[in-house]
């Protein structure tokens, strides 16, 4: 891991397809945070932060803090998919480190 990038987010109360349009129609991608031992946490965060922090071109080589609530969750990566068309980000999954 080469640097810490930071990546604020909000928590979700809906889940499901329906809800996640209806964040993506509001510039928001949901996020998913998996492994540590806990729950899965779902999350949403904003789509013109997360795509900024993609072009940084070490987005995968660096550890993530996820801030939800005032609580920091140490992450990395796992995957993020995309619009086959317009190369927006639909969703993105991360691992607890």
């Amino acid at each position: 891991m080469s640097d810490t990038l930071t990546l604020p987010a909000e928590t979700r109360a809906k889940t499901g397809k329906g809800a996640s349009r209806s964040l993506r129609r509001e510039g928001r991608v949901p996020v998913v945070v998996y492994g540590g031992g806990a729950e899965p946490l779902a999350v949403h965060v904003e789509a013109k932060e997360l795509v900024r922090q993609l072009n940084t071109g070490k987005f995968f080589d660096s550890a993530i803090e996820i801030v939800v609530d005032g609580q920091t969750i140490k992450t990395t990566p796992k995957d993020v998919a995309f619009h086959p068309v317009s190369d927006r980000p639909l969703h993105a999954d991360f691992l607890r480190a």
